[in-house]
């Protein structure tokens, strides 16, 4: 069931990608042959036991491998074969419907990003402080 959390937040990574763009029977269909395809041997070749990612020593906090960038990447790949998002005849640029809202939701991922990435070192010591500091210099570099 933890398992199955993070497959469910790489395909909403992925639904971002896709909104507008094709119909929702169709993105269910595709995430079930996606998380079958790509993400379970992803899965398994990060976190598994055997996995060669994880034999080379590879610590991933969080899913940054195998849940954001798996996802973020096929989200790009599907998005760029599809095409261009249909307005359905409108012609002004969508705009956001509540900044404080996204700026409350962007709050909320801060937090939850604390305590996930600095929770998954399973103990307070220094490899929780580095996924911590790791966590908030790349969010940090985002703003260069």
């Amino acid at each position: 069931a933890y398992q199955m959390g993070f497959a469910i937040i790489a395909a909403a990574i992925i639904s971002g990608a896709v909104v507008e763009r094709m119909r929702f029977s169709a993105y269910i269909i595709f995430i079930v042959i996606w998380s079958l395809l790509v993400y379970a041997p992803i899965c398994h070749w990060v976190w598994g036991p055997s996995g060669w990612i994880e034999a080379l020593g590879a610590k991933d906090f969080a899913g940054g491998c195998v849940v954001h960038m798996s996802s973020s990447v096929s989200a790009l790949v599907l998005a760029k074969l599809i095409g261009p998002r249909i307005r359905h005849g409108k012609k002004e640029e969508a705009q956001p419907h509540s900044v404080p809202f996204l700026i409350l939701g962007a709050a909320l991922l801060w937090f939850g990003w604390s305590g996930f990435n600095g929770g998954s070192a399973l103990a307070a010591d220094s490899v929780a402080a580095l996924a911590l500091i790791n966590t908030y210099q790349a969010a940090g570099s985002s703003m260069i």
